[in-house]
């Protein structure tokens, strides 16, 4: 009994001590709300995994669910300290841009974690029969296209609308007014659609290596759209976006380098809070990046030479450790 006495003792100290082993320090908050995702998906099971390791190594971290364009808003207006998005969407943010009503002042990037490619995936045999070589080509020819991308809100739907809009001068009501539909749906019953001929384009965006776009090429021919250079300009003005290449080697329906549009999943953070904090959980990041690509695979990705946005505004503790980290 007394062995067992003494042994509880024991516990309650090494529980009491890293209970303030990563006490907040002068100026920190007195813990972090990290805003993830909906339950099922990766940024919901990644997020509980940061919040568990920035609760053990920096500072107690309570993970919540999200969205790409609320964690965004809360983060601007601190309804939340920090979470996931697309770094596009902090840019398009940082400029009122749609589907922001307003600039935000307090939301910047603190690194982006992984990469995210938009694929238009058109059926091979419609685009020979109308000689599309280019996703401006059905703009310039004006063609009743069956198009859907996924939900209204959401990254895909948002950036390939804000696409068409920056870079063609089109949105969804021209694509109607062309004989056309536009509609929306999941990976899958967008996939089967585009398979059953019920789509002649479906459109979103996943990450470098994606298994829904094996899936489609399984199920039928298809081509992978290359986007003007221009419109992906136009997009990184306004968006902060990129241009990637999907490279040959990865699906047999790409032959060639073909440009698209480039985002990443980030993190993105108050900009008010003390630097040396944000160091800190940027550093812990980095040093734990293995554990926590057991959560989420694409995690192996993160890169210091990728972790800051070239276009869109990063944390000062974040530009601060990354940095140091390239040198």
């Amino acid at each position: 009994m007394k062995r067992r006495v003494l042994l509880l003792l024991a516990l309650a100290l090494v529980v009491s001590f890293s209970g303030t082993a990563f006490a907040a320090k002068e100026g920190w908050p007195d813990q972090l709300r990290f805003m993830a995702g909906p339950p099922g998906g990766n940024w919901f099971a990644l997020g509980g995994a940061l919040a568990d390791m920035w609760s053990k190594e920096v500072l107690q971290t309570t993970s919540i669910t999200g969205g790409g364009v609320a964690n965004v808003v809360n983060t601007d207006n601190t309804k939340g300290d920090l979470g996931f998005s697309v770094t596009s969407f902090v840019g398009a943010a940082g400029k009122g841009e749609d589907p922001f009503k307003a600039p935000a002042k307090n939301a910047v990037v603190m690194s982006n974690i992984y990469t995210q490619f938009t694929y238009f995936i058109m059926r091979k045999d419609f685009a020979e029969q109308h000689g599309i070589k280019t996703l401006g080509d059905i703009v310039t020819k004006k063609l009743p296209v069956r198009f859907a991308t996924l939900k209204p809100g959401t990254a895909s739907e948002v950036t390939i609308r804000a696409l068409f809009k920056k870079g063609y001068n089109v949105g969804w009501d021209d694509f109607r007014s062309w004989g056309g539909k536009v509609e929306f749906a999941s990976y899958d019953d967008g996939a089967n659609l585009l398979a059953d001929n019920h789509l002649d384009i479906f459109a979103f965006s996943v990450g470098r290596i994606a298994s829904i776009v094996m899936q489609i090429e399984n199920q039928v021919d298809v081509i992978l759209l290359p986007v003007e250079q221009s419109a992906l300009d136009a997009l990184t003005a306004a968006y902060g976006t990129e241009t990637f290449m999907i490279e040959p080697g990865i699906y047999k329906s790409v032959t060639e380098p073909t440009p698209t549009v480039g985002d990443y999943t980030c993190v993105v953070i108050r900009k008010d809070l003390p630097e040396d904090l944000v160091y800190e959980l940027s550093k812990a990041l980095w040093a734990n990046r293995e554990s926590l690509a057991l959560a989420v695979k694409d995690v192996e990705e993160l890169d210091p030479k990728m972790a800051l946005p070239t276009a869109v505004e990063a944390h000062p503790g974040a530009v601060k450790f990354w940095k140091e980290l390239k040198k």
